[in-house]
């Protein structure tokens, strides 16, 4: 028994706890964003809806903007994942077509509502914004390894260093196209599901044009 399970009676929590507990904030911040505003919400309410005290929220996040991380980030190891998969001469899309709709690490169902209200959040609140542009900051690298691992090169080449910037740009640009245009009122979530799907797919096209000579 370690020494903080002594002192406080209970097991330490595992890393996977703390990555649910992370996101069982994150998602109940964005609904109390999404409800009153940012300005209006507080780190009491937020840990009140998860069942847990404003002490723990901060104890995760430095601050309330700092809350959504976890819904932002959480596709950057997918899609590093589906770079590497791409094979050579195939679309780009088809690697994603493959293996994103199975894969349980991506946000699905009633969270893609939940990502768009958040990202069109980001074009009023500049401390959501900051959080949506650092973690395309925080995914390129990751983008780029990938892209230096398919192509057999090292990872500080400048070649897949560019790509990524490039794939990187295009995907923050579908997204937000696809949540900026659409809204709660005139999509249900399977319409919404398809929207995003078909936005993702043209980007992916878009950018295939210029990843075209990869190894």
């Amino acid at each position: 028994m370690t020494a903080a399970a002594s002192r406080t009676g209970r097991p330490p929590l595992t890393e996977q706890r703390k990555a649910e507990t992370r996101l069982e904030i994150a998602r109940a911040a964005v609904d109390l964003f999404v409800a009153q505003g940012v300005a209006a919400t507080t780190g009491e309410q937020i840990g009140r809806a998860v069942g847990v005290s404003a002490r723990t929220v901060w104890r995760y996040f430095p601050g309330k903007e700092a809350c959504v991380r976890p819904l932002f980030a959480l596709g950057i190891e997918v899609v590093a994942d589906c770079l590497r998969a791409w094979r050579p001469g195939r679309p780009l899309e088809e690697a994603f077509e493959a293996a994103v709709p199975t894969d349980s690490r991506l946000v699905r169902g009633p969270d893609r509502t939940t990502i768009g209200a958040l990202v069109r959040l980001t074009r009023t609140e500049p401390g959501l914004r900051a959080e949506w542009l650092q973690t395309y900051d925080e995914a390129e690298p990751a983008f780029a390894r990938a892209l230096a691992e398919r192509a057999g090169l090292p990872a500080a080449d400048l070649r897949p260093t560019i790509q990524a910037a490039m794939f990187n740009a295009a995907l923050r640009a579908a997204v937000e196209h696809y949540a900026w245009r659409v809204t709660e009122e005139t999509t249900d979530p399977a319409t919404a599901e398809a929207e995003l799907a078909a936005t993702l797919r043209a980007a992916l096209t878009v950018v295939a044009e210029g990843l075209r000579d990869s190894p």
